[in-house]
């Protein structure tokens, strides 16, 4: 069985995998997930994917049975039982099955699925040409509203009217801003620009996801010895940007060559991001939790 889910216990093939209409999840976006690589029979950052994922369970006050630990035994296990070798992995918690906002009043044993899969967002030609990149309306949600480090599954409407609007213009993503006007991130995808030599890329206080990729990424751009910056950034800083390229688990790390029609450096992909993206690879191929 190449793609296999695994709910509660159950493992099923993916395409006769179901699961209660009455899920909070499902009735509400009150669940969280995260997306994971598997490269070479191995689970890239699986640890920290399950360490922002347990701290989003506390935070949202998930009655989660499953420690940590079992659920990585369990991810391990269905990874070895799928027949696949290079994939991706989603990991959904929810808070739990019954109708009515009040969780008070549901069973609030939370719902666990781990799905063995594969995704492929961007064509190998999008990787060596890189990405025409677009500004979107849409506004990144407030952290006063919903704190951005939560991977909550209701907080991505606003990402997929993004990208909706994205398609509309004929862009391979979408940037969302924050309400000061200031760089947040791409719809799925944490973004990075280079100015003379140095690696720059939002503060997370700009209200962005901290992307797992995204902070591998900097710890091999600081250990090739680039100098790297988390900070406030505009679009200006875009447009005066010698390279720029996004990351995220699914996109991993991809060239962006132009945002609204304007060419960013010389409109191809620089130097400093492929040495990146070369290294990523390496690393992608060499680590992770084998199954």
């Amino acid at each position: 069985m190449p793609k296999l889910v695994w709910l509660n216990g159950q493992i099923t093939p993916l395409e006769s995998a179901v699961t209660t209409v009455a899920d909070h999840a499902h009735l509400y976006g009150d669940g969280l997930f995260e997306g994971i690589r598997m490269y070479k029979h191995r689970v890239w950052k699986l640890d920290e994917h399950l360490d922002r994922l347990y701290h989003g369970i506390k935070f949202f006050g998930y009655e989660m049975s499953m420690s940590p630990k079992d659920l990585r035994a369990t991810i391990l296990d269905v990874c070895s039982q799928a027949d696949i070798s290079d994939g991706y992995i989603r990991l959904n918690v929810t808070r739990g099955t019954g109708l009515g906002l009040d969780p008070q009043g549901m069973d609030r044993r939370a719902n666990v699925m781990i799905m063995v899969s594969t995704l492929t967002l961007y064509t190998p030609e999008a990787y060596e040409m890189g990405l025409s990149v677009v500004t979107s309306s849409i506004r990144v949600i407030p952290a006063d509203s919903l704190d951005p480090r939560l991977k909550c599954i209701g907080r991505y409407a606003a990402n997929i009217l993004a990208k909706q609007e994205g398609n509309r213009m004929g862009a391979g993503e979408a940037l969302m801003l924050n309400y000061q006007g200031q760089i947040a991130e791409c719809t799925g995808d944490n973004i990075f620009l280079i100015e003379r030599g140095i690696v720059r890329t939002p503060h997370p206080s700009c209200g962005i996801l901290r992307g797992v990729t995204r902070d591998t990424v900097i710890a091999i751009a600081k250990d090739a010895g680039y100098h790297v910056e988390e900070t406030i950034l505009t679009p200006y800083d875009v447009f005066s940007a010698d390279e720029a390229f996004l990351t995220g688990t699914a996109a991993e790390v991809i060239p962006m060559i132009s945002l609204d029609g304007k060419k960013i450096g010389c409109g191809v992909p620089g130097p400093i991001t492929q040495d990146l993206m070369g290294r990523f690879r390496v690393l992608t191929n060499t680590t992770g939790a084998p199954f």
